[in-house]
């Protein structure tokens, strides 16, 4: 089987197992890297010269924890269901999760970018993204149908593992999107694609928009406010579950909104919330008042 053949055959695979697409498009990549790496058929790769690899990746090349377990889970999952390998090293390998915090921007630095973001459809993107908690794809994915005003709530349609969910629309959100879509008009697409003469045809769009242009609309918004912090579309998110958090909506519940399958992926968000951790303080330093006469 040649190497277009053997790849497309992957992709089906992943396709049956119920992978999202960008997952498909990450295991797929991980293999094509190995494959090019040893510059020959993946049928004549050993088990001894993937493990030299990963150990390349690692130690010469500086891969980051996240990158090495998405190669691997990738190159696993092609040797273990499509080019079908007995290596014990497919199951011996564990790249460790890194325990860092997030990037967490306050309320008042949200509020200072979407205040510094100038073209209304840019704006109701993010003010999206972060209003109601979302991944990047999930935003881009909204539909008209989604929006379920009767009751407060957005349909979010496949999530990560393909999980559906719904989130509360809190109602400048509601607003902000009634706005825009007399703009747009798109019978389908919360934020179509706005092609090439500055959203003239936005309204027969047949997709929606692309990460890159509002990523890039981020980065020039950041780029004029001379932002220090690290900040792109996801930390959004992070700075949604830390605000909750701080207002005391229970764990629980954020956990839902954001559609984290276990407490741990939540629960990391309370290491950021300094809202908490000053009220907390302070309430220690009341309880010693006193220990010392």
């Amino acid at each position: 089987m040649n190497k277009k053949n053997i790849i497309n055959r992957f992709t089906e695979d992943l396709e049956l197992a119920g992978y999202s697409p960008r997952t498909c498009q990450s295991y797929k990549s991980s293999v094509l890297r190995l494959q090019r790496f040893y510059n020959k058929p993946l049928e004549d790769i050993n088990e001894e010269e993937l493990r030299q690899y990963w150990l390349s990746c690692k130690d010469e090349f500086g891969w980051s924890a996240a990158s090495l377990r998405i190669s691997y889970s990738g190159i696993k999952k092609f040797y273990t269901k499509t080019l079908v390998q007995d290596w014990p090293i497919l199951g011996q390998v564990k790249f460790k999760r890194e325990d860092t915090l997030p990037t967490i921007l306050s309320v008042q630095e949200v509020r200072l970018i979407l205040d510094s973001i100038p073209e209304f459809h840019n704006l109701a993107f993010f003010l999206t993204l972060y209003s109601l908690g979302l991944r990047l794809q999930e935003a881009l994915n909204l539909q008209i149908g989604d929006i379920l005003t009767d009751r407060g709530l957005v349909h979010v349609h496949l999530g990560k593992g393909a999980k559906d969910r719904v989130v509360p629309l809190p109602l400048v959100t509601l607003q902000t999107l009634r706005e825009y879509y007399r703009v747009h008009r798109n019978p389908k697409w919360l934020f179509p694609a706005l092609g090439h003469e500055n959203g003239k045809y936005a309204h027969t769009a047949k997709s929606p928009r692309s990460g890159g242009s509002v990523q890039e609309a981020l980065g020039r918004t950041l780029k004029r406010l001379k932002f220090k912090k690290h900040v792109h579309p996801h930390v959004f998110r992070h700075a949604y579950a830390t605000h909750l958090l701080e207002a005391n909506v229970p764990i629980r519940h954020v956990q839902k909104i954001l559609g984290h399958k276990t407490l741990r992926s939540t629960m990391v968000y309370l290491h950021v919330t300094t809202e908490a951790q000053d009220n907390s303080n302070q309430r220690i330093s009341q309880i010693m008042t006193g220990l010392l006469s």
